[in-house]
Formats: C-alpha cells, sequence, structure tokens
C-alpha cells in the first residue's frame, strides 16, 4: 500500500511531543468515531461496542512486548485503510469525528514504537486484510507490505492495531501505569462511557466513567433577603443555539453563510451547521485545590478538564492584556468548587486535542454566553462601568463564591467550621462506587446539622448551658421571637410523678442499659464518628453520639466523654454536650474525645509513647480541620474582611467625604499605594470622589470607620444588630462593641505578622462569630 509521505517524514512524526495516554487515545478515537456512526443510523450490533487495549505486562520483559488496541467496529475496506494510514489524510467528516486530524494514527503509532500492524474484517469477508508499517525498513516508494491473518469465524468485524519494536521510554510508562491510565481515559472519555454503549478495557479492567461529584439538581441557595431574595440553583443547565454557519470540510473553517467557496482556503466543499452550545455549570460538592473548573469537549471527549480561564477577567481598556483572576481569590489556598460540562462541538481544536482554537470567533462567543463581558465580582463590576454579571457563570459566582459552612453557601459544617477534609474523603468514596454516597443527601444532612448546632449553640448561649428549666424568654429571644408568657395551669392533683415511690425506680441501671439507653436517646455526631488510629499503634473505628444530659460511665461517674470499647476495634463515645468541660469551660469536644482514644491505643498497642504524643499525632492525622493553621486562619479573615469592604464601600457611597475624614494621613498613603497597585491611577486628592477606596484601605481603618459611623453600616446594611431602633446609649454602645470586637480581631491578625497560637484560635473564633453578624446579602 501506498502510504504517502516519505519514511523520513513519518519517522519525525514520532518526535512529536504526545504523552503516552495521548497516543493511546488517539488509536482509541478511531474506534470511537466508527461506533457512533453505527449507533447514529441505528443499526443494530449485537457484539456490542468495545475497545480492548493491551500494554506490556509489568512482570514480563520489554523484548518483544507490545501495545494492543482491539474494537469491535465495522471493519475496513482495502481503500479505505490505505487512506487511513496515510500521514495528513482526513475524512470527508472532519466535524462529527474525534479522529480530526489524519496525521493522529501516525504521531501516535511512531510515538509508542517503530512497527505498526493494522489488521481488519468485516463481517463475511473471508480473512483479516492489514498493513504493516516497520519505519526501519520503508523504502522510498512509499510501499508497505501487505498482511492477512486467517479468520475462524465469518461473522468476526473489527480492527487490530499491533504496535511493537516500543521505545523503552514510553514502554516503560505504559508498564507501571496502567492504572493511571484507566483512570485518565475515565475522565477523557467520560461523557462517551456514560452516554453511550460504549466499553473501553484497558489490561483487562473495564475503565470506569468520571462522574462529577456536585450537587443534585434541585439543590439551591437564597441569595438576598425581602423582595430581593434571589434563588440560585446549584446546576444550570446551558442550552443556547447561536445562528447556523457554513463550515469548509477541507480545512475546517467556519464563515457567515452565503458565500460559494471558502475564505481559507478557496475551497468549494462548504456546508452549513449547527452551532449549538450545550451541557451545565453546578457547584461541587467538596472543595479541591485542583480539581475544579469547568470541563470543555468536542464530539464527546474532553479537550480541556478543569479548564479555570472563564474565572479570568481581561479589562478591554487594558493595553497590556493581562487578566485578573476573581475565581477563587481570598481562600485560593483551599480551592474552589465551580465546575462545568460544556460541549463545543462546533468549535476547531489543536492538532493534539488539549485545547481549542482559542482566536476563534465561535470559541469567544461561548464564553461570552458562558461568563459575560463584566467582571463576576460586583464591586470590580462596577467600578468598571458594567452592570451585575448575570451571566450563568456570574449566577453561581454569586450564590456560591465563599466557602462558609450551612446553607447559605451550602457548605457541610460542623456547627463551627466547614468540614473540607472530610468532603473530600466522602468524594473518594462517590468515586469508588460507595451507594451510601451516590445521592448527595450526606452532604446535605451535614448542612442542616450545622444549621442545628449553631441554633442549639445560641440556645446554650441564651439558657446558659443549663440542661433544663430553660429562660423561655431568652430562647425565644435567641431564635428571633417574642415572650412566651403565658398563663400556667397547675396540675391536678394525684397527677404528679409517681416514679419516685415506685419500686422500679429504685432498681439501679446497668452498664449495658445505660449504653442502650444513650443510643437511643443520642444524636449522631458524623463528623467525629471514623477511623482513629496510627501506623504503630493500629486503629479503632468510632461511632460518636451526642447527648443533652449528664454522662455516666461505667465506674458510675459523670464524665465529659464516654468511650465504650467493642469487638473487633469498634467503639462508641457518648459525649456531655450539657458537661460544664464544654458548657462552661468552652472545651472542644475533639479534644476529650482524642484524649480517651489515645488513651485506648496507648492500652492496645503497648505503646512507649506518652498519652499526649498519640493524641497530638491522632489530631493532626484525623482531623486536620481542626488545626489551627496561620495561613488558614489568615485566609479566612482575609475573605470575610474583602466582602465586608465591598459591602461598606457601597454604603460610604453615600457621603464619600465623611468616611475619608476618619482616614489618617498614612492610612491615605497606604490605600493610594494599593490603588497603584491594582492598576488605577487615582491621586490621594481624589480619593473621596466615591466609596472604592474603602476597598484598599487598610484593615484597621474599617475599624475606625464603623466605630465612628455606625449608623450607616448596622441595622441590618452591613452588618445584622440594630442601633437606630436602640433608645439608650449604653444600648448602642454594647451592640456596635461585639462587632467592633471580631472585626479588629481580624483586622489586627492581617495588620501584623507572627501572632502567637492564642491569637490565632481567637481570631479564628471572631471570623465565625463575625460571619454570623452580617447581615444577608440583598
Amino acid at each position: 500500500m501506498d502510504v504517502t509521505p516519505s519514511p523520513r517524514i513519518l519517522r519525525m512524526l514520532g518526535e512529536i511531543e504526545f504523552d503516552e495516554w495521548q497516543c493511546i487515545a488517539e488509536l482509541v478515537d478511531n474506534a470511537f468515531d466508527d461506533f457512533s456512526e453505527i449507533s447514529a443510523v441505528g443499526q443494530p450490533w449485537p457484539g456490542g461496542y468495545k475497545v480492548s487495549v493491551s500494554l506490556p505486562s509489568p512482570a514480563a520483559p520489554l523484548t518483544g512486548a507490545e501495545v494492543v488496541v482491539k474494537d469491535t467496529g465495522r471493519g475496513m475496506t482495502r481503500e479505505t485503510l490505505e487512506q487511513a494510514v496515510k500521514a495528513g489524510w482526513s475524512s470527508n467528516d472532519r466535524f462529527d469525528k474525534l479522529g480530526l486530524f489524519g496525521m493522529g494514527f501516525n504521531v501516535a503509532t511512531a510515538r509508542l514504537g517503530r512497527r505498526t500492524r493494522v489488521l481488519t474484517t468485516r463481517e463475511g469477508d473471508p480473512e483479516w486484510i492489514g498493513v504493516e508499517i516497520d519505519l526501519e525498513k520503508l523504502g522510498d516508494d512509499f510501499e508497505a507490505p501487505d498482511i492477512t491473518a486467517a479468520k475462524d469465524d465469518p461473522s468476526e468485524h473489527g480492527t487490530w492495531i499491533i504496535v511493537d519494536r516500543l521505545h523503552r521510554d514510553r514502554a516503560e510508562w505504559l508498564q507501571r501505569n496502567g492504572e493511571n491510565l484507566r483512570t485518565t481515559l475515565g475522565r477523557v472519555y467520560g461523557w462517551l462511557l456514560d452516554n453511550r454503549p460504549f466499553e473501553l478495557w484497558v489490561q483487562g479492567v473495564k475503565v470506569k466513567p468520571r462522574r462529577a461529584c456536585r450537587w443534585g439538581d434541585d439543590r439551591f441557595v437564597v441569595f438576598g433577603s425581602g423582595s430581593n431574595a434571589e434563588q440560585i440553583p446549584a446546576y444550570i443547565e446551558i442550552d443556547e443555539k447561536f445562528e447556523p454557519a457554513d463550515a469548509c470540510e477541507l480545512c475546517g473553517n467556519w464563515q457567515n453563510p452565503g458565500k460559494s467557496v471558502c475564505d481559507e482556503c478557496g475551497s468549494e466543499r462548504l456546508r452549513q451547521r449547527e452551532r449549538h452550545l450545550h451541557g451545565w455549570l453546578g457547584v461541587q460538592r467538596h472543595l479541591d485545590k485542583r480539581e475544579f473548573g469547568i470541563d470543555f469537549l468536542r464530539n464527546g471527549r474532553k479537550i480541556l478538564q478543569y479548564d479555570k480561564s472563564l474565572f479570568n477577567w481581561r479589562n478591554p481598556n487594558d493595553p497590556t492584556g493581562s487578566s485578573e483572576p476573581e475565581y477563587p481569590v481570598e481562600l485560593a489556598n483551599q480551592g474552589g468548587r465551580l465546575i462545568g460540562e460544556i460541549h463545543l462541538d462546533y468549535v476547531p481544536v489543536h492538532y493534539d486535542k488539549t485545547a481549542f482554537e482559542y482566536s476563534d470567533r465561535s470559541w469567544r462567543a461561548a464564553v461570552d454566553y458562558l461568563r459575560g463581558e463584566a467582571p463576576l465580582q460586583p464591586q470590580k463590576a462596577k467600578a468598571a462601568g458594567y452592570p451585575e454579571n448575570d451571566s450563568p457563570l456570574g449566577r453561581l459566582f454569586k450564590g456560591y463564591r465563599r466557602n462558609d459552612a450551612g446553607l447559605r453557601y451550602l457548605i457541610p459544617g460542623d456547627g463551627s467550621r466547614p468540614l473540607h477534609e472530610d468532603t473530600r474523603a466522602w468524594a473518594r468514596k462517590f468515586w469508588a462506587g460507595d451507594p451510601d454516597y451516590q445521592s448527595d443527601q450526606k452532604w446535605y444532612e451535614q448542612v442542616l446539622m450545622h444549621e442545628q448546632r449553631v441554633l442549639q449553640s445560641k440556645l446554650d448561649k441564651a439558657t446558659g448551658g443549663a440542661a433544663s428549666d430553660p429562660d423561655e424568654d431568652a430562647v425565644l429571644k435567641a431564635l428571633g421571637g417574642g415572650s412566651s408568657q403565658a398563663p400556667s395551669t397547675p396540675a391536678p392533683a394525684g397527677t404528679g410523678d409517681s416514679s419516685a415511690s415506685s419500686p422500679e425506680s429504685t432498681k439501679p441501671e446497668t452498664v449495658q442499659e445505660r449504653v442502650t439507653r444513650y443510643l437511643a436517646t443520642g444524636n449522631e455526631y458524623s463528623d467525629l464518628s471514623r477511623d482513629y488510629g496510627l501506623p504503630d499503634t493500629g486503629t479503632i473505628k468510632v461511632d460518636t453520639y451526642t447527648l443533652s444530659e449528664q454522662v455516666i460511665d461505667s465506674e458510675g461517674q459523670p464524665t465529659p466523654v464516654w468511650l465504650v470499647q467493642g469487638a473487633g476495634g469498634t467503639a462508641t463515645a457518648f459525649i456531655s454536650s450539657v458537661h460544664e468541660a464544654f458548657a462552661k469551660m468552652g472545651m472542644d469536644y475533639s479534644e476529650l474525645l482524642i484524649a480517651e482514644i489515645a488513651a485506648a491505643l496507648k492500652v492496645k498497642s503497648d505503646s512507649h509513647q506518652t498519652f499526649s504524643q498519640i493524641a497530638a499525632r491522632l489530631r493532626a492525622m484525623c482531623l486536620p480541620d481542626t488545626a489551627v493553621d496561620a495561613g488558614v486562619v489568615r485566609a479566612q479573615a482575609s475573605e470575610l474582611l474583602s466582602d465586608i469592604r465591598s459591602r461598606m464601600a457601597e454604603r460610604v457611597a453615600q457621603d464619600p467625604q465623611r468616611a475619608l475624614s476618619v482616614m489618617d494621613p498614612d492610612e491615605q498613603t497606604q490605600t493610594e499605594t494599593a490603588l497603584i497597585a491594582d492598576g488605577a491611577d487615582t491621586m490621594t486628592a481624589s480619593l473621596g470622589a466615591d466609596g472604592n477606596f474603602v476597598i484598599y484601605a487598610p484593615p484597621l481603618y474599617l475599624v475606625k470607620l464603623l466605630e465612628s459611623w455606625p449608623e450607616a453600616f448596622l441595622d441590618g446594611l452591613v452588618f445584622a444588630p440594630p442601633y437606630a431602633s436602640l433608645t439608650s446609649a449604653s444600648s448602642r454602645r454594647l451592640s456596635i462593641a461585639r462587632v467592633v470586637g471580631y472585626l479588629n480581631d481580624l483586622a489586627t491578625l492581617l495588620t501584623f505578622q507572627s501572632p502567637n497560637i492564642t491569637q490565632l484560635r481567637r481570631t479564628r473564633l471572631s471570623v465565625e462569630l463575625l460571619a454570623r453578624e452580617l447581615a444577608p446579602e440583598s
């Protein structure tokens, strides 16, 4: 067969940079193209749509090793095969197929090895026919020898590609990375494997599609309050059809319809085609430092994975053309959770299928529709003269840009902080196929649990942590209600509790009866229910429950935490939420639970380590979210303060000169420096033109501004506590003092370096408490 061009060019194709997985994917693409054509016409295919990839065995020597890709497609005629193996040849349909470039086959095979054999057969053919391309023997006559193979069953059909004399470095990679290859191909072909009856096998193991671990279609958050309240769904379907255009079947150029020849190559092979942008944008159930962003697909294959370019905004008036990242910003170290899956079947892609042609107008139109022209950040949009960004991505950003625990941002928490490590672990169980983690119910229940614990914390504060006889007026006040005063009715005579005189009441409760009762009345505390252990001490699987009563241990003594050990390395922990260690001393449940587990593990393993050594290691390994990390606390404070700055800037706009009068000369200099660093040319004299200078002011200035002008920010304007409605000066001072105290902690941390652990703990708590004082966004 004629395999033009010259052998030298074919050998040079092997020098083109293709990763090993890309080489395999190029060969899989051709099979999936064939499958798509079969399924598109509704042709029955009893043999199924299956591609099998065999790699060099890890236990075998590389001498004689092969890479084999088999498919159960229709097979090819001799003429079609001759065209398919020619470098530079492309089929008539370059738009509906994955194998977009005729070079792909030759690059992939030359990159893998020095000899390639292709065998193909159709149903009813008497034998397998094929060609052998040996780059070391191929001459200048461009002729490669035909090969054949016997066919046992006339009904067989499909194609085999066998590559041998493998390049050692790539063969070794394939030997070591069968599982990694399956994972990568599961991501690249996830949509096809999930939505078409296609199967892909590597080394005899079926490739599983990598599905998005996202919130369900019915989940949403509420942004704003009152008449301005807006439901923002966690899943937004994308279905937009642009005007059809003419596509050149020779060079792939798209152009406005009505012309007889292609603007790029002069070909007359023009065909009007649909331009359909479809897919979805949504919210992941967990934060990740790398795996977030938008996947862009062409004909079902992912071209871009976790692409974050739409999170950047490029100022059209900036002559440097630089872009500014808008998500995530303050907590970029924690990662993000906005994701999506967008199909762009009509947009040209790069030859290696790792990028789209970004200069193409179809790509630009898709970006404009998905994220809009304006900045995602409201204050930045307003400052640049744009209206609010109401694009699909703009809405998601508005609703889910922050990572605070609770219903407001749909983040699971434990009553005081987000459970980012736990939710990442749950996501791994989702991808492993654990049936308990497929829906988002586990995540949503923990969001509700967080809200319940926040409410309980307010109730405990209102009742002073008492286990009984609470002050109902204080409780209702914590809930936002009115007085509970109502006439009480005395109990009729003889209806009192007679248990004291009952013989049963004096019978002592056994330990097992107490455990059974605690299990029946306790509330499961899932964020402290997990495996606890170290490599050198073993592991205990602990189920944790909280009780709103005194917990009595096996010795009959009250205790804040009772760890009851069971069989097979299990234990049950009962925590008394009313014990003075928690209700009065402010200790965290995890502190004393870890102490009990450390003691149990020390005995179990007969460890020479001290209790404190084991406890410290357990906390670091098993409860990383509870660590007081300076970088994390600083980032949390910075993110919250950024939100507060933006809100305060809006309120200052009514009288910017009054706000500017609070600023001393040093603060003005720092503000001007920050403005210039951000690209503005504003001088000190014009700082008071609007309220935007507050966004760049030093953190401690915000404290001064709030103290000097509280009526501009309290009463639900920025912060929820009342001010103007309070009649006494002392009530007003108390209302503002709480917010100022929290805000001052954040500003101090962000102003001064090297905080000690006590300051970090205080600031972490202030971040949590100040976030609760914010008024709902509108």
